[in-house]
């Protein structure tokens, strides 16, 4: 039995997962408090960029109340996701790189598919496999984020090369690159900053009279036409890049995650600074989708950086 002198959180602490990209703290708490009195409710951010990472942790003063958010907001559904609402363990303060990238999966496994072959090693915070936006089929890459950097572990002695049963080939287990790492940061702010103080003179805010949508023009001119998936490699689409941004940056940028063919600032003609968009050319799939889910959301200078595939419009 629980020693019941010890300070015990463990029947109040929630963990809610799968939470939307926009909400707020402020906005978790409230809906917890529509429960019952809430001590504490913190959402859990990147340590860099600042963007949500779709979790966080709710404290009630009452088990009871505790209990309650349980049963009626666990599966509640808020914009296009649905809510998780568990007890949190002691250690969940302690997640710490344990998000796993896998490839090579099943084309037909599904999320929960997924799930049930991982959840054997430890508490699973969130998953998700990636799909083609054109056909929606499973692309056979996936990251799952588990609760304990240990139990990451174990998942990647048990499953990296192991082959799902009903499939011909064996998955690939491994720890997911994190491009938001202190020292990786620190290297992009000081090229960020150390670069914007070498031009001199003012700057003209001209081009942004226009309102330029990115999405009605195809950047890449008649020349390098790159469509999604052509053999030259995947395409993919960078926004909200600063006016002094050059190639340099999306080289240190998308170089870690794997091959890059090339990569190109669109600039202002008159100006010759960036429109605020460029295009990063690699060749392997998985590293591009691993690129993207890694620095879509990425804070450089004072910008959030938006990266998904360019979509090309008209040759699907």
């Amino acid at each position: 039995l629980p020693d019941p002198t010890q300070d015990d959180d463990s029947r109040t602490n929630l963990i809610v997962n799968y939470l939307p990209q926009s909400m707020s703290q402020d906005e978790l708490r409230s809906l917890f408090s529509s429960v019952g009195d809430v001590e504490s409710a913190k959402l859990i951010r990147d340590k860099v960029a600042g963007h949500s990472l779709g979790y966080g942790f709710v404290n009630f003063v009452n088990p009871s109340d505790a209990e309650r958010a349980i049963s009626t907001l666990n599966g509640l559904r808020l914009q296009s996701k649905t809510i998780k609402v568990s007890f949190a363990r002691p250690s969940s303060d302690m997640i710490k790189d344990a998000n796993l990238y896998i490839s090579g999966l099943p084309r037909t496994l599904s999320q929960q598919d997924l799930e049930d072959m991982f959840t054997r090693f430890g508490h699973i915070i969130n998953s998700r496999v990636l799909v083609d936006q054109a056909s929606g089929l499973s692309r056979g890459v996936a990251f799952i984020r588990f609760d304990k950097r240990s139990e990451a572990e174990d998942a990647v002695k048990h499953l990296n090369g192991h082959t799902p049963p009903g499939s011909s080939e064996p998955i690939t287990v491994k720890f997911a690159a994190n491009p938001n790492q202190a020292r990786n940061s620190q290297m992009m702010s000081q090229m960020y900053h150390g670069q914007s103080r070498r031009f001199g003179g003012p700057v003209h805010h001209q081009a942004q009279r226009f309102r330029f949508s990115p999405m009605s023009v195809d950047h890449m001119g008649s020349g390098g036409g790159v469509s999604g998936n052509s053999s030259s490699g995947w395409c993919i689409f960078i926004y909200n890049l600063g006016q002094d941004a050059d190639e340099a940056i999306l080289w240190q940028m998308f170089g870690p995650f794997g091959a890059v063919v090339n990569v190109k600032v669109i600039r202002d003609f008159n100006t010759n600074k960036c429109k605020g968009f460029g295009f990063v050319t690699m060749t392997n799939y998985e590293e591009a989708a691993m690129a993207i889910h890694s620095l879509n959301g990425y804070r450089l200078g004072d910008k959030v950086l938006q990266v998904s595939f360019k979509t090309s419009k008209g040759h699907k």
